[in-house]
């Protein structure tokens, strides 16, 4: 399948098609496939696609549209949900992509099959102008448990659980700069007048603050692509955090499943006379803990 990729972007390069394309290249371990942009038509002989192509390649594009002519970018089926909620925020201009639809058979990293893939949305690419054709089927859902055991613990327990999971946070920005909801032009952590700007843990409320507000910030809008997690070096479980948030959005509001139609309206964008009045206080109605 790689040299199939392979040989379909140099024929849109040779037909003019694109100038330069975001795909993966081979990283410093054989388990690693780094994010690369390809801006000569030589470079294409480095490109990789295989089991460990788990990076969602979207969010990159966003810089790309600064640029003149078109980019191809390879996304997986999951990927497509992060391109179309980049599109319906006007992060990116559909004319100036091209979407080499890649088939996968569920994604690796040292530690085996990725989490995001044991609830895999399905082959079906929400955005493509064109799809390589593979036999690969997805993986079966494989529930982890983990979010049942969070949802029969107290509010002091879940509290105490997300104390501890975030007091490992350093602060690098990975699971922001990573994630296609997290797209503002300029981020509060990012604004010296803030007093919050980038830099280490100091206390326990910057622990808290940074994870709550990012979380607040994605709700309704994030794509479970969990991209969150994967690119955390202390390994936190941020996805259990916004998929609880999107729990809780589709109990009160109905169903949603972000970036599955880039002109949909997601529930915290939307008004409807049988939306649900939420209490600001704590109880029934009211906002749940996390």
């Amino acid at each position: 399948m790689e040299e199939t990729i392979k040989e379909t972007c140099k024929k849109l390069w040779d037909d003019g098609e694109v100038n330069r394309i975001l795909a993966w290249e081979k990283g410093l371990f054989d388990h690693d496939a780094a994010p690369a942009l390809f801006r000569s038509r030589e470079r294409i002989s480095h490109l990789v696609y295989n089991e460990h192509c788990g990076g969602n390649l979207s969010k990159f594009l966003i810089k790309e549209m600064e640029k003149e002519g078109k980019v191809l970018v390879l996304l997986k089926p999951c990927d497509t949900y992060g391109f179309n909620q980049l599109l319906s925020e006007n992060r990116i201009n559909r004319e100036k992509v091209y979407i080499l639809g890649v088939p996968c058979g569920g994604m690796r990293d040292e530690r085996g099959l990725l989490f995001k893939c044991l609830s895999c949305k399905g082959n079906d690419f929400k955005a493509s102008d064109q799809i390589i054709e593979s036999d690969l089927s997805v993986p079966a859902p494989v529930p982890s448990g983990e979010e049942e055991k969070l949802n029969k613990m107290t509010a002091e327990e879940r509290f105490a659980f997300w104390r501890g999971q975030l007091s490992k946070c350093i602060r690098c920005n990975a699971c922001r700069n990573v994630c296609p909801a997290c797209s503002c032009i300029k981020c509060v952590f990012d604004n010296r007048d803030s007093g919050i700007e980038t830099k280490a843990n100091s206390d326990a409320f910057e622990e808290n603050l940074f994870h709550i507000i990012r979380a607040f910030h994605v709700a309704g809008r994030c794509t479970d692509c969990g991209e969150c997690s994967r690119v955390c070096p202390q390994n936190i479980p941020l996805y259990l955090l916004n998929r609880k948030m999107i729990e809780e959005m589709n109990e009160r509001y109905g169903t949603y499943q972000a970036g599955e139609n880039p002109e949909a309206k997601s529930p915290l964008t939307e008004f409807k006379e049988s939306d649900p009045e939420i209490s600001a206080e704590y109880g029934k109605g009211g906002v749940s803990s996390c």
